[in-house]
């Protein structure tokens, strides 16, 4: 039941999006892996889960913050989309275990290591700080860590953006796969995976910036009426 809702969900999310957003994707195919893997995205919206579920064709398990669960609606809505909660305090080992074991079954696990929504200079896309529970997962599972940036999804929070006649401008950039490295360490292949899906968000930032004008010095508040 819970594909169900997920494909209508989606289905509805794409009509919404095809009538009042202009999306932009670069390589889109690196998301499109099989088996499971780690969807590792930047974070500057709590609609960054719908931007890329909607655009990829494989079925998303978002890991959630705890703290939505807490409302009955939001609850019964993520369960229906089969996202599972992870508590931010502490080690969640908990949902590194939900992760692994939906991954070891071919399922795709959305995470944000920025662990929150994260703008401006604290954003990994300029060089802020993550957490490594997708790299332990990864680690752990012997899968990838697919990196993504999304950029203009705040602009879904506010309500010009919506008003007729506007087009919430989207663009949204896919990474190369990151491996697990065959260290003997166990920290440092995660530090190492780390530094290197920090690096990719620094890339695609800058790749997104360079494709569609936008400045380095705004895009992580980007669109405004400067940009294209």
């Amino acid at each position: 039941m819970s594909r169900f809702y997920y494909s209508l969900a989606r289905s509805i999310g794409r009509f919404i999006g095809f009538q009042t957003m202009q999306i932009r994707v670069l390589h889109a195919d690196r998301a499109e892996l099989s088996g499971g893997f780690v969807l590792a995205s930047s974070h500057l919206s709590h609609l960054d889960p719908c931007v890329l579920s909607g655009l990829m064709r494989r079925k998303v398990d978002w890991m959630a913050r705890i703290e939505f669960y807490r409302h009955h609606v939001v609850a019964l809505l993520l369960k229906g989309m089969d996202a599972f909660p992870v508590n931010r305090q502490g080690v969640p080992v908990k949902a590194i275990r939900s992760a692994i074991h939906r991954t070891s079954r071919g399922r795709v696990i959305g995470i944000f290591p920025e662990g929150g929504v994260v703008a401006g200079v604290e954003s990994a896309m300029l060089g802020g700080p993550i957490r490594l529970g997708a790299c332990v997962i990864a680690q752990r599972a012997g899968i990838p860590v697919v990196p993504a940036v999304v950029l203009g999804s705040h602009q879904m929070m506010r309500v010009l953006p919506w008003l007729p006649w506007r087009r919430i401008k989207l663009r949204v950039a896919f990474g190369q796969p990151i491996y697990p490295p065959q260290s003997a360490s166990r920290r440092k292949a995660r530090l190492e995976m780390g530094e290197k899906l920090r690096e990719a968000y620094r890339t695609l930032y800058a790749e997104l910036c360079g494709e569609f004008g936008i400045s380095p010095e705004s895009g992580t508040i980007w669109p405004d009426k400067n940009k294209r």
